[in-house]
């Protein structure tokens, strides 16, 4: 792995992602069009590792991170090049750092369409469509169906209610960014018979609020966890990342949410995706770096 790479008339070198100004990062996310705000970056700064590339001067031309969940997984994220290094190899040679740091981790992305071909070329492998669904959130509060159950609270202090369905859902620990997530978020949970068979969260993200991670066993109970929200962010805007169809992205429709940018879940070392039909799985992602 090369310590820097020379992209036609200048140098890049790696540089800690914890080390650069959050406002650098920010104006990176920017010039591709992404919506995170500077404190989303530092959420994900806190919660994963990565690196920059910058030039003799600081500028700062690409990032990628990693977050990892225990020992042996990883998710990747904010793999970012700006244009005019997108062909020249800039972003091989920021992956590159990235597995030098990951070791032997089995790993997990959602590739944009146009970073598709570059992780393919890496030997990741397809596995699944996460739809995005966005919007002004116009919800009526009509046509839910039956629950069953009672919605509530979850306080932060009370994180590890949810963690073994989380685990049952996301097949790997994550209590870390569980915890870091629930710091800034309003969670909600479903108890059936005094117990949680579902839980929600919602936080301020990009141009409004992301509703994710959302955890359920079925259309009906991932619904009512994800309109527990929708009913706090009447008309304002909100944002459902899915890898699910059916009843539950028909209610992402219905809520005023539109479907937009599909990416590609991805897996390198095998497979990521733990859903089996009437256990719980993730309805909504944490975001597309987190999962």
């Amino acid at each position: 792995m090369q310590d820097s790479v020379r992209l036609k008339s200048f140098e890049l070198f790696p540089q800690d992602i914890a080390d650069v100004d959050v406002n650098l990062l920010h104006a990176l996310t920017l010039s591709v069009g992404w919506p995170h705000r500077p404190n989303d970056i530092e959420l994900m700064r806190r919660a994963g590792k990565g690196i920059v590339a910058v030039d003799g001067i600081g500028r700062v031309f690409g990032s990628a991170m990693w977050f990892p969940h225990g020992a042996d997984f990883a998710t990747i994220g904010l793999v970012i090049t700006v244009p005019r290094t997108q062909a020249q190899g800039g972003g091989r040679w920021l992956m590159d750092h990235v597995f030098s740091q990951c070791g032997s981790r089995r790993l997990s992305l959602n590739a944009t369409k146009a970073a598709y071909g570059l992780y393919h070329s890496l030997g990741f492998t397809k596995e699944g469509v996460v739809q995005l669904y966005d919007g002004e959130v116009s919800w009526d509060g009509r046509s839910l169906p039956h629950l069953d159950g009672r919605i509530e609270g979850l306080t932060a202090e009370s994180i590890r209610e949810i963690m073994p369905l989380d685990l049952a859902a996301f097949g790997v620990d994550r209590e870390r960014l569980l915890r870091l997530l629930a710091e800034v978020s309003t969670l909600r949970v479903l108890r059936r018979h005094d117990r949680i068979v579902g839980y929600s969260m919602c936080r301020e993200f990009g141009r409004g609020h992301v509703i994710g991670p959302i955890v359920a066993s079925n259309d009906a109970d991932a619904i009512h966890l994800a309109a527990v929200h929708m009913e706090a962010l009447q008309g304002r805007f909100a944002r459902v990342d899915t890898r699910s169809q059916g009843a539950f992205a028909e209610f992402l429709t219905r809520s005023g949410l539109a479907a937009g940018e599909a990416v590609t879940s991805m897996w390198k070392g095998r497979p990521f995706l733990n859903e089996v039909a009437g256990n719980p799985i993730v309805y909504g992602l944490a975001s597309h770096s987190f999962n």
